[in-house]
């Protein structure tokens, strides 16, 4: 938090000159006091405990003189707030490895349900592309608003070929100046637009290498968030696979890993971050978290009358606690 007129700040003197002269009253106060008895020791010890509840007025009334104080100050802070001129495509790798198991029910079945809750939480107004990606890409659906139309892309998904990663960043970049339009990029040269990169193994395929798409995505402006779905022990079992795969393994069947290194390298290159999924339940949470993220936009915004509002609160507070206990306000 930050304050448009800190200098104001110095009005909180105010708070420890309440404290002196309050003490300087009640010590003028006591100068006049009776002196009791031995007789009178319990009575004094419930006017004690009835002294230690009349401060709750005073500090109510003090820390209403720091709100107030605060809120001349005009402090500032940055809130987070949805945007709706944000684009988001999502680029889903759907090579034949996507069958394996490991994840369940499968990679790509668990992938799949984590897009539908993740387009399904989007505002309302922010546009959302589809782009399916093996031996070569495939653009499902351009970026619109219209979810039914997403959930449709996303149930024709299938696992088939091999693993362009390069190519389908390249093809993801032209979705997401589609859906950007004439938009201007911002002070840190970025566009409100962002691509999901989700695949489970190493390049096999495709003209360009992950790290060229990375740069055709960089020099556009575009964020890439990468997922690596999989463990390192997925098979695909029998011996019809030729893509995606790291060797055979040795109790049969094709080992399929993922390659987090080259996903972290992309996302790297682009500012975006790198996430390493294993369990179904991980997939969810990493798509949870996108959302909270890129579907928001940081603002500056002032927050005077949220200090001003506890003011007003803290003096009623501090005039009702008065009434109650009986405490003296200074």
């Amino acid at each position: 938090m930050t304050f448009a007129w800190p200098y104001l700040l110095a009005l909180l003197v105010i708070v420890p000159l309440v404290v002196l002269a309050a003490w300087w009253l009640e010590r003028r106060r006591a100068r006049y006091a009776v002196a009791f008895t031995n007789f009178d020791v319990l009575a004094s010890v419930a006017r004690s405990r009835r002294r230690a509840l009349g401060l709750l007025p005073f500090v109510l009334f003090l820390l209403a003189v720091g709100a107030a104080t605060a809120a001349v100050a005009r402090p500032q802070t940055v809130l987070t707030e949805p945007t709706d001129r944000a684009t988001v495509v999502l680029l889903v790798d759907v090579s034949g490895s996507m069958r394996a198991d490991d994840v369940k029910p499968t990679r790509l079945d668990a992938a799949a349900h984590a897009m539908s809750v993740f387009v399904s939480k989007l505002p309302p107004g922010v546009k959302v592309g589809l782009v399916q990606f093996s031996s070569e890409p495939n653009v499902l659906v351009l970026p619109t608003t219209d979810r039914t139309l997403m959930q449709e892309g996303i149930d024709l998904l299938n696992p088939q070929g091999g693993t362009a990663i390069g190519d389908g960043i390249a093809a993801a970049v032209r979705v997401v100046k589609v859906g950007v339009g004439d938009v201007p990029k911002d002070k840190s040269g970025k566009i409100p637009g962002a691509i999901i990169l989700l695949s489970d193994g190493a390049q096999t395929r495709g003209t360009l290498s992950p790290l060229q798409g990375a740069d055709l995505a960089k020099r556009a402006g575009i964020r890439v968030f990468t997922i690596a779905l999989g463990t390192n022990h997925g098979t695909l079992g029998g011996f019809g696979f030729g893509f995606g795969g790291g060797g055979f393994f040795p109790g049969g069947g094709l080992l399929v890993r993922p390659d987090p290194v080259t996903l972290a390298a992309i996302a790297h290159a682009t500012d975006g971050k790198a996430f390493r999924a294993k369990t179904a339940s991980k997939v969810d949470s990493i798509y949870k978290q996108l959302g909270s993220s890129i579907a928001h936009k940081h603002v500056d915004r002032e927050i005077s009358s949220w200090f001003a509002a506890a003011a007003a609160l803290l003096v009623l507070g501090s005039l009702g606690a008065a009434r109650v206990t009986g405490g003296r306000l200074p």
